[in-house]
């Protein structure tokens, strides 16, 4: 008897809208485009209208806009990733929930704990999915350390580290206050929650500085940073951040736990290292988007994949609240000078 045709029929992918054509968002496009195999990228929105166009020219069939409204009204767009200014993500993520899209929102979710609540609660009561960018929850080492933590080869984790170091700081001008806990520290503050599983920050104490520029300080630069937080599991961890590592792009992390100890992350390019007259040698990575490259594409094939199936993400709105408390926590932490409880009210 023969085999049964096999329904050779190709999923019909799911149309993406992007608003925030900058960075990562022009990055994003390209991942939607070619990248993920199941994701048809529909739309591209920024104010910039003639930012829009070119990337959206640049990828096939793509429309682009100055209007966010535009890609919340499309009636045949079924998700949106939101890579716009940090100040509009609870707004447009609560647009696009009321409109029933699914939601990729990159980090922060929010800046204000009530604007995370209104965002979790906007995609809670639409029924759609809420996935927030912390790319370390996919990449294959970082993933590996987690599954290790999960299974218990650690046993009970002790100490935690996580940082993030840029290879310089071009442009301190552009950079926003609090940015070094708000934008790049909370990727740590996430991986830290996320290798500490169950087990919920209790207490922070964090000290910043300009050491990087040390002429800008005046000006409210700070670039360089140390965060130690305590858990409610008796875990201690740190994080810190510098926004100048001059041999490259430098994201590591680690978990000492009472069974042994796993890290996470490498600065070099490859394994290759060179030996000559001069001693060892190794190419080193520049870019987020070359160190993380296969991350970023996992985590938004994981969000495609979300949307398709109605399948819990792995990295929600409550996550990037958890980290988002962690950040405040520290900041309050510089300004007073002293350990900050997360269980302390706001005005204190």
């Amino acid at each position: 008897m023969a085999d049964a045709p096999m329904d050779s029929k190709a999923p019909t992918p799911v149309r993406v809208g992007l608003i925030g054509a900058g960075g990562i968002g022009s990055f994003h496009t390209e991942s939607l485009a070619r990248r993920v195999a199941d994701a048809e990228l529909a739309a591209v929105a920024d104010p910039a209208e003639e930012t829009a166009e070119r990337v959206a020219s640049s990828l096939g069939s793509a429309y682009a806009t100055p209007d966010p409204a535009d890609v919340m009204e499309d009636s045949s767009i079924e998700a949106v990733v939101i890579a716009a200014p940090a100040s509009t993500h609870a707004d447009l993520i609560e647009t696009a929930a009321g409109a029933g899209k699914a939601v990729f929102c990159e980090k922060p979710m929010a800046l204000t704990l009530a604007d995370a609540d209104r965002a979790i609660e906007a995609a809670s009561a639409a029924g759609v999915p809420l996935q927030v960018g912390f790319n370390r929850r996919f990449a294959p080492d970082f993933r590996a350390a987690y599954d290790l933590v999960v299974s218990g080869g650690l046993g009970q984790p002790q100490l935690l580290r996580s940082l993030t170091r840029d290879p310089g700081l071009e442009d301190p001008s552009v950079v926003e206050p609090w940015t070094i806990f708000l934008e790049t520290l909370i990727h740590d503050f996430d991986t830290l929650q996320w290798l500490n599983p169950g087990a919920e920050a209790v207490e922070v104490y964090a000290v910043s500085d300009a050491l990087v520029r040390p002429d800008w300080k005046d000006r409210g630069l700070l670039d360089t940073a140390v965060v130690l937080v305590r858990f409610d599991n008796g875990a201690m961890a740190t994080a810190e951040a510098s926004f100048q590592a001059v041999y490259g792009y430098d994201v590591r992390s680690e978990v000492f736990g009472s069974e042994g100890m796993v890290t996470a992350g490498e600065v070099r390019r490859t394994s290759m290292t060179f030996y000559g007259d001069r001693g060892q040698a190794s190419d080193t990575t520049r870019l987020n988007t070359d160190l993380f490259l296969d991350a970023y594409t996992a985590e938004l094939a994981h969000f495609v994949d979300c949307v398709r199936t109605g399948a819990a993400p792995d990295s929600t709105g409550e996550d990037a609240r958890g980290a988002l408390a962690i950040a405040l926590a520290a900041i309050r932490s510089v300004e007073d000078g002293r350990p900050v409880r997360l269980d302390e009210p706001e005005g204190r």
